[in-house]
C-alpha cells in the first residue's frame, strides 16, 4: 500500500524508523536525484551520529563554480540566471570541503569531469563499474532505500506516474526488490513528484504502488539542474563532420554528451538539410577525398530519407534535435508493441532540451522510449529483437587520449586518479564488435593545449585504458578518419600517425620504429604531412560568413555578450601560462577605443569603471582577450 506524504520531514521520519536508522540510500543520476530528500536525511545523520547514511549514485551535479577572479565574475550571474532556486547536494559540499561526518558515507559510480581530480575522498570512493552492472553494484552494497523524482499526471484515481529522466537503473531494480521484500528484507521505495519534470511515456511510465512512500510536497520542487552547451571550437567540429560521414541512413545511432557530442548533431542536421554546402565542405577540407573509403566501406554522405533510429544510453539534447529535424525517424517496435524512434536510458541537458520535451505534442513524445539501461546497453535479454532493430549501429563516443596501436582512454589518469567513469562506453564498443554492421567511433581532439603548451592526445602509450586495443574501431581527429579494425599493428600506427598532428608525427614514428612496431623504411604518404591547424583554420574562415560553423550549432543559454567573453576566457586558459596572465596584463594599455567597443563586455564582467590594481589589471587581460578571439 503506497503511503503518501506531503511534507519531506515526514518522509525522513519514516526512512529512519523503517531501516533503524541504518540507511543505504540509492538515487539515479544526475537529474533523477530527490535533492531535497537526500539533504534532509544527511543533516540527521549530521545531528545524530546514532544513524549511519550510506548514498550510493552516480553525477551529483552542482552548480558551476569559477576560480577567483575573472571565471568568477563571469559565471556568478550566469549561474544565478540559469539555476535559479536550484537545491545544491550538502554531501557535495561537505566532500569537496573534506568534513563528511564518520556516519555518512558517499560512493559513486560516475563523477563530475574533472571535478573530483584532488579529492582524496572521492578518489578512495569510486566503484569503477559498466554502467549495466549498476543495479546489480547496488544491491551488493546492501541498499534499502531507493529514491528518485518522478513526474506525473492527473490527480486521485486518474494518477499517473512516470520515472521521467531517470528510468535506466530503477527498472532494473524494481524485480529484484519486490523479490527480496517478498523474502521479507527491508527495501522501500520513494518518488518524489516534481511537476516540471517531463512526462514520459512508454516504458517511463510506471504504476504509483510501485512506490511505498510517495512525496508531494511543493517545497521540494527547485529549478531542474541543468547541463548548459559549452561552445564547439574549430577541432570540435572538422571531428563532428568527419564523424557524421560515417553514419547510414536506415541504421542506427548513439552519441555522447558534450561539445563534441553537439559537434556531431550539428554536422548531421547540415548533412541533412543542406546537402549540397554539407558536400562541398567535406570536399573542401578533403575529409571525402583523402579518406573516400572510410566513407564508402561504413558511411554515406546523403541526406536522411529512411532515418535513424535513436538508441543511446544518454538521450542528449543533440539527440532531441535530430528527432525535431526528422533524422530520428526510422521506427521499431516499442515495449508495447507500439513504434518508436529513439530508445534512452536517462536524459541530462540545457533548460530547452526540458522545456522541448514538455511542449512534444503527445504522439511525437510516445515516439520516445526512455527505460531499462541494461535494455539499451547490451544484447543480453531479447537479442534477436535487438539485433533486428540495431542495424549499421553507429556508437559514437569520446576519449582525451588514443595509443597508436589504437586503445582508448576515456574515464581514468595514468596515476589512478579517475576523472569521470566508465559509464556505457565499454558496453557500446562491445555491442559494436557483436552486432553486424555495426562500428565503435572514438573522437579524440589530435592536440591540447594549456598556458601556451601543446600536446598530442595520440601518443604512444598510457599507463591505463579504457578501451583496449583488442576492441580498436574507428578513430576520428579534426584530420580525419582511421579504420582499424582487422588491421596488424603496423597497419594501426599508419592509420593512426595519419590523424595525428604534424607537429608530433615524426616523434610519434620515430617511437614506433624504435619498438620494431613499424618497418624501419616507413614513410608517411604526402596527403597526411599537413595536418595542422592552419590547414583547417583556412577552410573554417572561409566558411563562417555562410553561417558555418556555429560556436553553438544547438543554441546557447549565454547571451551574445557572454559568448564572446566565454571565447576569450578559454583563449586565455590555452595560451598563457599563469604565470605569464600578469605579464601579459601589464604590456601596455588598450586604447580608449578598444575599451569603448568592449563596453558591454566591460559592464557584464564589472570591469566597466575598474577600483584598485587587481581589477585594472583584469580589465587590461579581458581586453586582450578579447582582441585577440575577434570579439
Amino acid at each position: 500500500m503506497t503511503e503518501r506524504y506531503d511534507s519531506v520531514e515526514q518522509v525522513a521520519d519514516a526512512i529512519i524508523e523503517r531501516t533503524d536508522g541504518s540507511i543505504v540510500l540509492g538515487m539515479p543520476l544526475g537529474l533523477g536525484k530527490p535533492n531535497t530528500l537526500a539533504n534532509v536525511l544527511y543533516r540527521r545523520a549530521v545531528d545524530d551520529p546514532r544513524i549511519s547514511l550510506s548514498i550510493a549514485t552516480a553525477l551529483s551535479l552542482g552548480r558551476p563554480q569559477g576560480a577567483p577572479g575573472l571565471q568568477q565574475r563571469f559565471l556568478d550571474p550566469f549561474v544565478q540566471r540559469v539555476y535559479g532556486d536550484y537545491e545544491e547536494l550538502d554531501y557535495l559540499h561537505a566532500r569537496k570541503a573534506g568534513k563528511l561526518p564518520d556516519n555518512v558515507e558517499v560512493i559513486e559510480f560516475y563523477v563530475q569531469p574533472a571535478a573530483e581530480l584532488t579529492n582524496h575522498y572521492s578518489q578512495q570512493n569510486y566503484i569503477s563499474s559498466n554502467y549495466t552492472h549498476i543495479a546489480r553494484d547496488m544491491f551488493r552494497r546492501g541498499i534499502n532505500v531507493l529514491a528518485q523524482t518522478v513526474a506525473r499526471r492527473g490527480s486521485g484515481e486518474e494518477e499517473r506516474v512516470s520515472l521521467s529522466c531517470n528510468p535506466e537503473m530503477t527498472l532494473d531494480m524494481l524485480p529484484e526488490i519486490a523479490a527480496r521484500k517478498a523474502r521479507g528484507d527491508t527495501l522501500i521505495t520513494v518518488g518524489c513528484i516534481h511537476d516540471r519534470l517531463p512526462f514520459m511515456l512508454n516504458s517511463a511510465e510506471v504504476p504509483a504502488d510501485s512506490f511505498d512512500i510517495i512525496l508531494d510536497d511543493p517545497a521540494a520542487q527547485h529549478t531542474l539542474i541543468s547541463t548548459p552547451n559549452m561552445p564547439v571550437g574549430m577541432a570540435e567540429h572538422f571531428i563532428g563532420l568527419a564523424a557524421s560521414g560515417l553514419v547510414r541512413d536506415g541504421g542506427t545511432l548513439q552519441i555522447g554528451i558534450g561539445a563534441l557530442g553537439d559537434a556531431v548533431a550539428g554536422a548531421l542536421l547540415l548533412r541533412h538539410q543542406d546537402n549540397a554546402t554539407y558536400r562541398e565542405l567535406l570536399e573542401t577540407s578533403q575529409l571525402s577525398t583523402t579518406f573516400y573509403d572510410a566513407f564508402e566501406e561504413s558511411g554515406e554522405l546523403g541526406s536522411f530519407d529512411v532515418g535513424l533510429y535513436g538508441c543511446s544510453e544518454m538521450f542528449t539534447y543533440g539527440l532531441f534535435r535530430l528527432v525535431e529535424a526528422g533524422i530520428i525517424k526510422r521506427e521499431v517496435e516499442g515495449p508495447n508493441g507500439q513504434p518508436v524512434h529513439m530508445t534512452g536510458g536517462f536524459f541530462l541537458g540545457p533548460q530547452a532540451f526540458y522545456n522541448g520535451l514538455r511542449g512534444l505534442p503527445e504522439e511525437k513524445l510516445a515516439k520516445i522510449d526512455m527505460t531499462n539501461i541494461s535494455f539499451v546497453n547490451g544484447l543480453y535479454g531479447d537479442e534477436a529483437r535487438k539485433r533486428a532493430q540495431r542495424r549499421h549501429g553507429r556508437f559514437i563516443n569520446t576519449a582525451f587520449s588514443v595509443t597508436l596501436m589504437g586503445a582508448g582512454i576515456a574515464d581514468q589518469l595514468e596515476d589512478g586518479r579517475i576523472l569521470s567513469g566508465v559509464g556505457g562506453q565499454y558496453n557500446f564498443v562491445a555491442q559494436a564488435h557483436e552486432l553486424e554492421g555495426a562500428r565503435s567511433v572514438l573522437l579524440v581532439r589530435a592536440t591540447r593545449s594549456k598556458g601556451g603548451e601543446t600536446r598530442s592526445n595520440i601518443i604512444w602509450n598510457y599507463g591505463h585504458t579504457t578501451i583496449p586495443r583488442h576492441l580498436r574501431d574507428i578513430v576520428v581527429t579534426e584530420y580525419g578518419v582511421a579504420d582499424l579494425r582487422g588491421r596488424t599493428d603496423a597497419e594501426v600506427i599508419g592509420a593512426m600517425l595519419s590523424i595525428a598532428d604534424s607537429r608530433f608525427q615524426q616523434e610519434l614514428m620515430e617511437t614506433a620504429k624504435a619498438a620494431g612496431k613499424l618497418p624501419a623504411d616507413y614513410v608517411l604518404p604526402r596527403a597526411f604531412r599537413n595536418n595542422t591547424p592552419q590547414r583547417l583554420r583556412e577552410v573554417y574562415d572561409r566558411f563562417r560568413p555562410r553561417g558555418l560553423f556555429q560556436e553553438f550549432p544547438l543554441g546557447s543559454d549565454f547571451t551574445y555578450v557572454e559568448e564572446m567573453l566565454l571565447r576569450a576566457m578559454v583563449w586565455l586558459k590555452a595560451h598563457v601560462e599563469p604565470r605569464g596572465l600578469l605579464e601579459m596584463a601589464r604590456t601596455g594599455p588598450v586604447d580608449a577605443r578598444t575599451r569603448q567597443h568592449f563596453a558591454p563586455h566591460l559592464e557584464r564582467m564589472g570591469l566597466d569603471a575598474p577600483e584598485g590594481v587587481k581589477d585594472k589589471l583584469f580589465q587590461q587581460l579581458l581586453l586582450k582577450a578579447l582582441e585577440a578571439t575577434g570579439g
